[in-house]
């Protein structure tokens, strides 16, 4: 039998060819029975002549499409390196028999630990008191005081993974817990810590508004003029999700006007964000290029993840965190976990 044969996109690597991420876990995969290798282009789309390839791919950034998965008849898993699968598409890898697996045990913790840093920089003034010291503008201090944590009220906005995990980072700031999830009921919140409220509420309520949902058509520009209108003047808001989750031409309007106290984003829409774009000039928001949560702690994790999910599939197991769980019941991918398994 041949071997099981792994395809990493080339976006991990440097242009001297050395890891760019560092150690993310890729000599799980050194074993007899598997071989692996770097796609020679990471640009766009992976197209269906280099797919088929693979039994596996592991992929960063580039798209996964429904001409890169028509017609492939080995490629039978895509393990996306995070949990963000927006440049994959689902219905088609079901469609042709391919699994999509995350990585979200990689992702929480960092990605938790991110949101709580933008808290923090935001709640203290951070980069505000940072430029008064540069400039020895020592005096002014007196104009920018911080905003103490206890008591306050932490919103989150999607109770899934990383956002339970926000609450549990938080917990020893001793605010006031409250979430919104339409798939996450009261009791289930209330057993986390956690006060439900409806989204309209919550904005209201929240000093600190943590975006954490899913970027799907449903939550594409969830927060808009109307709901950031909602918020407190005294409120921040802070995206670690996806950018298209806030209107950001509304947002910029917001921060501009003073309507909120500020914002702490990680994301844009689009990405890279315009270098014209008004949100650099202002000094009420922190920025970050969708890279805060990018520690050895995070690549590790979610190299780990995508490898298991690699490895369980050539032994022809089902891996853990599967997106697309419908294409088990497909016969064509029914025969290849047998075959492989066999």
């Amino acid at each position: 039998m041949s071997k099981f044969r792994v395809g990493i996109t080339r976006d991990f690597l440097r242009a001297d060819g050395t890891l760019g991420l560092g150690d993310i876990g890729l000599a799980l995969l050194d074993l007899p029975h598997v071989e692996r290798e770097f796609l020679i282009s990471s640009d766009g789309e992976i197209p269906p002549d280099v797919a088929d390839e693979y039994d596996a791919l592991l992929v960063l950034a580039p798209r996964v499409t429904e001409r890169t998965v028509t017609g492939c008849k080995r490629l039978g898993l895509v393990a996306r390196f995070g949990v963000g699968y927006d440049t994959v598409d689902v219905p088609a890898c079901t469609r042709h028999d391919v699994l999509l697996t995350i990585t979200p045990d990689g992702v929480r913790r960092p990605v938790a630990v991110s949101a709580l840093t933008l808290i923090l920089a935001l709640a203290h003034k951070l980069l505000i008191k940072d430029k008064l010291t540069r400039a020895g503008r020592w005096s002014e201090k007196l104009d920018h005081l911080g905003m103490g944590l206890a008591g306050r009220t932490l919103g989150v906005i999607g109770l899934g993974n990383i956002g339970r995990e926000v609450f549990r980072v938080a917990l020893p700031l001793a605010m006031r817990h409250v979430g919104h999830d339409p798939f996450v009921g009261a009791d289930q919140a209330a057993a986390m810590g956690v006060q439900w409220l409806v989204l309209d509420q919550l904005l209201a309520e929240a000093d600190f508004v943590v975006i954490c949902c899913a970027l799907t058509a449903e939550t594409r520009r969830l927060i808009d003029a109307r709901r950031l209108a909602l918020l407190k003047p005294t409120a921040y808001l802070i995206n670690v999700a996806r950018g298209p989750i806030v209107d950001q031409a509304a947002l910029t309007a917001a921060l501009q006007q003073r309507r909120i106290a500020g914002a702490g984003l990680d994301v844009f829409d689009p990405e890279p964000i315009d270098p014209r774009d008004p949100l650099l000039a202002l000094d009420n928001v922190i920025l970050a290029p969708h890279a805060l949560c990018w520690t050895d702690e995070c690549f590790l994790g979610n190299g780990r993840s995508a490898c298991e999910a690699i490895l369980d599939y050539a032994a022809g197991r089902v891996p853990r965190h599967v997106v697309n769980r419908d294409v088990l019941d497909r016969p064509g991918m029914q025969a290849k976990l047998k075959r492989l398994a066999t």
